[in-house]
């Protein structure tokens, strides 16, 4: 019955010849077809080895019921006659459950599929995996949308995936002994050359991106392009920073939600919006519901780092909709006055897309960029590509979700005046050390980015010197960076190389310095004057490194940080986000440099945070030296210092695992009169500590 109400609501599905014609680009590129059926089902991502073997990851098992999962497979993609066009496909591992993202590692592939990471590898030559290894357990596995997926190598020698803050133990093979790793509310990163795993800043879905710079950048269905701001590993090491401080991530769109789309509105998104508008109406709710134009399936974010189209191009983020039909194209643009980056459209798409279709069943899941150059763009090519459980049954009676299961699709997109294709064959595994080096300098970011994996896994430390001579003699700061992250890498950095980086003329490089400078207390000096750093980002991220350190020295540097950026609340939550950022030594200090003279909402804020740090930490005589200062004549003159200053630390010690239940009553008393009645508050609390 499905099927037959299917076929009369719902379009029928296209051959790629015929889908093809009916994609439209905003500027002159066209697509070509790299594979397609039956070499290629449901693809999701794609990924090319050192030697530039292209492996798909195919999703055949999306949207099943549990009985029918575990069909997914990888295939290696080859195209044996040169002619830009993939003619056999073999399989290297299949009965995968719901198998997300692949990352070419030690002459293997890094495999995410719920709720497993692991390591497949074939050792005989077949083009078959004959090895397997479970490195990371513990993932959440219960709906495709959101598991662990998007496997990415960064510039900093970190591997990164987005694990939409699904919760999950995690624990790692190599260390079985290391305690489980709690990911709720974050995404993962590793490295494999130093077994070490932990939380990083998310959440994201299907879609990462990571700059030149190492700045990552994530997708999650209506939220097509979000930045990581602060790294979680800043966030956490300070267990008392209030969640209301904890800034992370920042939505960097500045046209979000809107998309433009070409296909017709599907009927049972039209009929469940329609369903709901009307309940919100019905019950006075404030809230609007968008069949259509606006981003729901956000999906595949890709940076574009490639030499084949021009260079406005280079560094824009791709992302597909899968709801949409559509191809969207983000560039980022620095801001002088935030740290992080603005997304904007191009100057020729303003009512239109990248690329957009007419074809409904055009599904663009991912994309990436191959060694030579170019953007390719996976379609997984379905009917319906919608989890069921969001979708009423009487609607889902109409709907046919294996429509489309034996189909897929890989694009190719050039510009439309490209030279005749010309196969890339890179042979990256078979070169010497040295010539890795040197491949550090090539244009396309595949190419020195594989580099730079190849050289972290063989770990030949002959080259080091080699690597040393490019960090300080190349022009190319992106050179720059990639040769000091080599020499972190190979255990090569010392406090003079990364002393020189923290002086670079590049404000990414500089940036990234003092990410390594936390390692050596040789360079705190000249970390310190990145503060007052010409680039906004710099001296954010010399804030958050500063936070590393002990240095009674560090207390007058942030002090002067919070007079330069105080107003923003990045950089408050970077200073409070250290145990020296939020200690009273630092309060002290701000007294004597005539913090309090002035009131302002930002210095009223970050006063009562800071007050609440420590009222948490419970600690007597920090708590009893902030109870004092209250009391002078610089913050008591001031009934909106007092009050903050008390509802600041009655918040922290409401949350302190001291404090009794009793307690937890007086401490409310205390607070209801802060406002009213600040000084009678601070002597109920003076009495109340006391004792």
């Amino acid at each position: 019955m499905a099927s037959c109400k299917s076929e009369s609501l719902y379009e029928g599905p296209l051959s790629p010849e015929e889908s093809i014609k009916t994609f439209q680009f905003a500027d002159n590129f066209k697509a070509e077809i790299f594979a397609a059926e039956p070499l290629v089902i449901d693809p999701v991502a794609m990924q090319y080895d050192g030697d530039g073997n292209a492996y798909v990851v195919g999703m055949l098992d999306a949207y099943k019921p549990d009985a029918v999962k575990g069909k997914g497979e990888i295939v290696l993609l080859k195209d044996t006659n040169d002619d830009g066009q993939a003619d056999t496909s073999t399989v290297f591992i299949d009965g995968l459950r719901e198998a997300t993202s692949i990352l070419p590692w030690k002459g293997g592939l890094l495999v995410c599929a719920a709720p497993n990471i692991t390591y497949y590898k074939d050792t005989d030559g077949d083009g078959r995996s004959d090895f397997k290894e479970i490195l990371f357990t513990g993932f959440f596995n219960k709906n495709e949308e959101a598991q662990i997926t998007n496997l990415r190598f960064g510039v900093d020698n970190w591997i990164y995936a987005n694990n939409a803050g699904q919760a999950g133990e995690i624990s790692f093979s190599r260390k079985p002994n290391a305690p489980k790793l709690n990911i709720q509310g974050a995404d993962f990163r590793f490295r494999l050359d130093r077994n070490q795993f932990e939380r990083s800043t998310g959440p994201g879905q299907f879609g990462l991106a990571i700059d030149d710079w190492g700045h990552r950048f994530f997708t999650a269905n209506s939220l097509h392009i979000r930045e990581v701001v602060v790294p979680m590993r800043y966030l956490e090491r300070n267990p008392f920073l209030p969640s209301s401080a904890k800034l992370s991530n920042q939505n960097i769109s500045d046209h979000d939600p809107l998309m433009n789309q070409l296909s017709e509105t599907p009927y049972w998104r039209q009929e469940r919006t329609n369903r709901r508008n009307k309940n919100y109406q019905e019950n006075n709710l404030d809230r609007v519901e968008y069949a259509r134009d606006h981003f729901t399936g956000a999906s595949g974010g890709t940076y574009y780092g490639g030499d084949k189209f021009s260079k406005t191009y280079y560094g824009n983020i791709f992302t597909g909709d899968v709801a949409g039909n559509l191809v969207h194209r983000d560039i980022l643009e620095v801001v002088d006055s935030v740290p992080y980056s603005a997304a904007k459209r191009g100057a020729n798409e303003k009512d239109n897309e990248f690329m957009a279709t007419t074809d409904s069943w055009f599904r663009p899941s991912n994309l990436s960029v191959g060694p030579d150059g170019y953007l390719y763009l996976m379609d997984m090519y379905r009917q319906h590509i919608e989890t069921p459980m969001s979708i009423p049954e009487d609607l889902q009676e109409t709907m046919d979700f294996d429509a489309g299961n034996t189909y897929g699709r890989i694009y190719r997109i050039v510009p439309t005046d490209a030279a005749p294709y010309k196969a890339v064959y890179p042979n990256l595994t078979k070169a010497t050390s040295s010539a890795l080096v040197k491949t550090l300098t090539h244009e396309n970011r595949w190419w020195n980015r594989t580099a730079q994996r190849l050289l972290l896994e063989r770990q030949d430390k002959s080259v080091v010197p080699e690597v040393k001579t490019l960090f300080a003699q190349n022009e190319n700061p992106k050179v720059r960076l990639n040769a000091l992250y080599v020499l972190e890498g190979m255990d090569a950095l010392d406090a003079t190389i990364v002393n020189t980086a923290l002086q670079d003329s590049s404000s990414g490089v500089r940036e990234n310095a003092a990410i390594l400078a936390e390692r050596f207390p040789e360079c705190l000096a000249q970390l310190q004057e990145l503060i007052s750093d010409t680039s906004i980002r710099v001296a954010f991220q010399a804030t958050l490194s500063l936070g590393e350190f002990k240095d009674a020295s560090v207390i007058n540097t942030l002090t002067k940080t919070l007079q330069l950026h105080g107003q923003s609340s990045w950089f408050r939550t970077a200073v409070l986000s250290s145990e020296v950022g939020s200690s009273v030594d630092l309060i002290k200090t701000l007294d004597k440099n005539s913090f309090f003279k002035e009131t302002a909402s930002w210095k009223l804020d970050f006063f009562e945070t800071c007050s609440q740090i420590i009222g948490a930490r419970n600690t007597k005589n920090e708590v009893s030296t902030i109870l004092n200062m209250l009391s002078k004549p610089t913050l008591s003159n001031s009934i909106e210092w007092q009050s903050v200053g008390i509802k600041g630390l009655v918040k922290g010690l409401k949350n302190s695992k001291d404090i009794d239940d009793s307690i937890q009553e007086k401490l409310k008393i205390i607070a209801a009169k802060a406002d009213s009645n600040p000084s009678q508050a601070l002597e109920d609390l003076k009495d109340l500590y006391a004792n």
